[in-house]
């Protein structure tokens, strides 16, 4: 670093950031995606395994309709913990430490599910999952978010959104196939082992350089640039990247809550909020309200069923168009949409309609899960704060679940799938507003130029 960057206190020049983003996609980035993509994809089986797995343990009477409530509780407190504590742990000694030690968390107490001698230690192992997985959604967006080049780092994050999805069909349908035969402590077996293979395999994946850079390890994020770089171009000349030197950054998480990166926050809240409300006051819900409008239990798991495959469905439709159009535009079209058959759902009643209007109803809200949760949110922020602005915005949404069904259930009785449609399409009118008044655009733009916007 030369006087004049001594004098002005700038951060020696790696430039991690541009010299990532000129890269092609390589054998590097797809790695990084396999093993960051199906960590998350146990995370989102695990997730969505409560419906099985409590189910089965009521018949059998290991549990009751009070204890099944403590163990959903008790995975969304977990999980709000773990969205907090990771931002924090993530910020401060990397995320090579965080990936690794929420697999090891939630592999590890998954297995030990399996083997829950009453339904008070299993509801205690859950929140322990519940950190772990919390703190896995955190993470691994944001990590992805600091290696994938640019041009192309809305696809590629939709496409691991789609993986974590997927999670809602593969659970309901391993569980429908397992469950009978080997009961439902294999559900926690399945998670449990394949969470700790990633585990293991994630033991060669590098630490950011971005965040190498930030805190000053300086030395290690050139080595691990140009190993990169190396891999990338397979010796061919590439780009010559543009120079920055940013200012020595804040790591206060003050920032946070002041201009500009507190209009950011309100955002990501706002969003984050809205998007868990749709799936845990109504996606979930959607096999009880079949139940309780006189369906049979086959007919309320075939509807649930087909509704489900409109999670992969749309999460994959965000991850295709969200480069092509822009974030901000497709999260204000899912949303439009959202709302429209949100309007018309509770009017249908035909056999037949009813789940394809549930379908697509379902698709665009799968749209927003992927864009607001892998795409959007962990690119508002800078280096320095990601993983804890991340983190607090996933707080105050999976805070939101654990008050969602005090408020669906009277909602239900009172007026039925109305009531709840209207305080989810009355939800997503807010998120629109918010990201019309508040929302920058990133798309094509670096990590250091987003920042760089606010400033």
């Amino acid at each position: 670093m030369d006087s004049t960057a001594e004098r002005l206190g700038l951060r020696p020049a790696v430039n991690a950031g541009p010299r990532l983003d000129r890269l092609p996609i390589s054998a590097f980035h797809k790695r990084l995606f396999a093993l960051v993509g199906f960590g998350m994809f146990f995370d989102g089986f695990d997730i969505y395994i409560a419906a099985t797995v409590l189910g089965s343990t009521l018949r059998s009477g290991f549990s009751t309709l009070g204890q099944n409530a403590a163990f959903v509780s008790s995975t969304f407190f977990g999980m709000m913990i773990g969205s907090l504590l990771t931002g924090f742990i993530g910020d401060r000694y990397g995320r090579r430490v965080t990936y690794q030690l929420n697999l090891l968390l939630f592999g590890g107490a998954s297995l030990l599910s399996a083997f829950a001698p009453s339904m008070e230690v299993l509801i205690v192992l859950r929140f322990l999952m519940g950190v772990g997985l919390g703190a896995e959604n955190v993470v691994g967006y944001s990590t992805m978010t600091e290696f994938v080049p640019a041009s192309v780092r809305g696809r590629w994050l939709g496409y691991v959104a789609v993986l974590v999805v997927t999670g809602l069909p593969v659970s309901a349908l391993v569980g429908w196939l397992l469950v009978p035969y080997f009961g439902w402590r294999a559900m926690f077996v399945l998670g449990g082992v394949g969470a700790l293979l990633i585990w293991r395999a994630r033991k060669s994946l590098p630490e950011s350089p971005r965040w190498l850079e930030s805190v000053g390890r300086v030395d290690e994020a050139e080595a691990l640039v140009s190993r990169i770089e190396q891999e990338a171009s397979g010796g061919r000349p590439l780009p010559i990247p543009p120079v920055t030197a940013a200012l020595p950054p804040s790591r206060s998480i003050g920032v946070l809550f002041r201009a500009p990166l507190l209009g950011r926050m309100v955002l990501g809240t706002v969003c984050l909020i809205v998007v868990n409300t749709l799936i845990y006051g109504f996606i979930t819900w959607l096999p009880t309200f079949f139940a309780k409008q006189g369906l049979s239990i086959a007919v309320s798991f075939g509807y649930s069923l087909v509704m489900a495959l409109g999670a992969p469905a749309g999460a994959f439709i965000g991850a295709v168009v969200v480069d092509k159009l822009g974030r901000r535009p497709t999260i204000i079209g899912a949303g439009v949409v959202s709302i429209l058959f949100g309007c018309i759902y509770p009017f249908v009643s035909d056999p037949i309609l009813l789940p394809l209007t549930g379908l697509a109803l379902t698709i665009p809200i799968y749209v927003l899960v992927a864009v607001l949760f892998g795409v959007y949110i962990p690119e508002l922020f800078p280096t320095e704060v990601r993983l804890r602005a991340s983190g607090i915005c996933n707080t105050f949404g999976r805070g939101a679940t654990v008050l969602t069904p005090f408020i669906v259930v009277p909602l239900f009785t009172k007026y039925g799938v109305g009531g709840v449609l209207t305080l989810m399409v009355g939800l997503l009118a807010v998120m629109i507003v918010t990201v019309m008044a508040l929302g920058v655009e990133p798309n094509g733009r670096s990590l250091e130029q987003i920042a760089e916007s606010g400033s």
